[in-house]
């Protein structure tokens, strides 16, 4: 849209309000008088959207103001129908404007005008009759005429006693009767009659509905490339460059969150995927940066991907499938499924469905089980991975598994470090080549507040297992193997010799099942 040539627009747009959901409530004739209030809002600022869309030359813009279409019969309907500030509930009344109908003009007039409509009906009969009379109303007997009882022999013929008192008179009159009846049930009949040509305005609007869902979705993608034009400015995005050409080249990119919420200044990092470098093996301690690095990652690429300007210096991207994640610990224990059954879910699903144009984060895999189930997990999804051959950052603090670049082409090893001071640390949040010399994860642990005793003995525990020169060596020795999760494949030889009774052979049958045998030798 060009550096602030949105501002005009997105200024008229702060008065438009959500149209698509409120044409969602209309449809179920459910929308409050102040959705319509909104909705025509929303129409009387079309022509203003259109002037401001003009002066700026994309064309997109102008397919959307095409879009807009025109309503001027639905806008005269809403101004002529609705009050000024429609009330938020239909319950009490009070949204349909005066002039609208004039039933209802009449009966909300009976209901707040009573007192005048009684003093000129007490004037006309005193002129009429030439009679001292006043009228009258009480719970009892309703609206009356009252004369003395010296005057109630000269009383008109049209005129019926409805009560009689010492020294007066109490009459009613066809004309006073009628008057009775509408402004007892005036409020009542009001309301209803309000209700009523509400319900009519909704139903007219159904019937226009086509035509105002397309100026809502118009409308909407109006908001949102104003809103993205106007935070490429405010937060110095970059335009991407979308290619053919498979890879992922990220300069200086940030993560757009955690860069506006930092009180610290937000250090960007490089990436790049190509075909000789599909999956980055990314360690560090716990709080250096991982997952940060990796979820900016994956959102630069998804606001490339639906027309945004990104958090970085420059980004080249090409095609992107889908973005897989296997982030975070949770459990679903009411389907009976443990933390580290949702995160190997979660991981089949992303081997069973990547591909070589997926992005993949994955981080800490094989966390929720034993050391080296664990490990070996964790090394065979990042092999498989690699085989088939998605842009893929594996964070993980199994530091066997920086070895795998010497196993595989398409791996490689980089690492976000820190430096501990004393008994602190800092980190440095930059992504550096190579793996990670250390994990720092007791430090990280004193960082949070872990009591000084513990930490003490956490230090004194890892010097020890230090100086074992292997890791088996640290684990005292099974008594009993452990039992198998899954069940062992069978033996197509193991079971073709089960069935074979030795005894029973003749020489020939013998042969032939030493050639069966040795078929079925992987």
């Amino acid at each position: 849209l060009g550096a602030r040539a949105h501002e005009p627009l997105r200024e008229l747009l702060r008065g438009v309000p959500d149209v698509e959901r409120i044409l969602a409530r209309v449809a179920l004739k459910s929308a409050r008088p102040r959705d319509l209030g909104g909705l025509r809002a929303a129409l009387t600022r079309l022509p203003a959207l259109r002037a401001g869309a003009d002066g700026i030359d994309s064309p997109r813009l102008g397919e959307l103001c095409a879009d807009f279409g025109e309503h001027p019969d639905t806008l005269a309907l809403l101004e002529r129908a609705l009050v000024e500030q429609p009330p938020l509930l239909t319950r009490d009344g009070g949204m349909i404007a005066a002039g609208f109908d004039a039933e209802l003009d009449e009966l909300r007039a009976l209901s707040e005008n009573a007192d005048q409509f009684l003093v000129d009906l007490e004037a006309k009969e005193r002129e009429r009759t030439g009679l001292n009379l006043k009228l009258g109303y009480n719970r009892v007997t309703g609206y009356y005429i009252e004369l003395t009882r010296a005057a109630a022999g000269t009383v008109p013929v049209h005129w019926h006693r409805r009560q009689t008192l010492k020294g007066v008179e109490r009459y009613i009159t066809p004309e006073l009767k009628a008057f009775e009846d509408k402004v007892l049930s005036a409020r009542e009949r009001a309301l209803a009659r309000e209700k009523a040509l509400y319900d009519g305005l909704l139903d007219a609007l159904i019937a226009g509905l086509g035509p105002l869902q397309r100026l809502a979705a118009a409308l909407a993608e109006l908001d949102a490339l104003t809103t993205l034009a106007e935070r490429a400015g405010a937060l110095d995005l970059a335009c991407p460059e979308l290619t053919d050409e498979p890879g992922i080249d990220i300069v200086a990119g940030r993560h757009p969150v955690v860069e506006q919420v930092s009180d610290a200044p937000f250090v960007p990092n490089d990436l790049r995927f190509d075909d000789s470098r599909r999956l980055l093996v990314i360690t560090g301690p716990n709080m250096g940066g991982k997952s940060t690095y990796m979820r900016q990652t994956a959102l630069i690429v998804l606001l490339a991907h639906i027309g945004s300007y990104v958090p970085a210096k420059s980004a080249r991207i090409g095609p992107v499938d889908r973005i897989f994640t296997r982030i975070g610990a949770a459990d679903d224990l009411a389907s009976g499924r443990s933390t580290f059954m949702v995160e190997m879910t979660e991981t089949a699903n992303i081997l069973h469905n990547a591909t070589a144009g997926s992005l993949v984060l994955m981080d800490e895999i094989g966390r929720g089980t034993s050391t080296f189930d664990g490990l070996s997990l964790a090394w065979a999804c990042a092999h498989r991975l690699a085989q088939i051959g998605a842009c893929t950052l594996f964070a993980t603090h199994y530091f066997e598994l920086t070895r795998l670049p010497d196993e595989h082409a398409g791996i490689a090893n980089v690492h976000l470090d820190a430096v501990e001071h004393g008994e602190g640390i800092v980190f440095l949040h930059a992504l550096q080549d190579g793996p990670a010399s250390r994990s720092y994860g007791l430090a990280v642990a004193a960082l949070a507040g872990m009591p000084k005793p513990v930490v003490a003995a956490a230090r004194r525990k890892l010097k020890e297992l230090e100086r074992v020169p292997a890791r088996r060596a640290q684990l005292p020795a099974e008594p009993d193997p452990q039992l198998p999760l899954f069940a062992p494949e069978p033996n197509a030889v193991v079971e073709a010799l089960s069935g074979i009774d030795p005894d029973s052979l003749s020489p020939r049958e013998a042969l032939a099942a030493l050639y069966h045998l040795k078929s079925l030798l992987p």
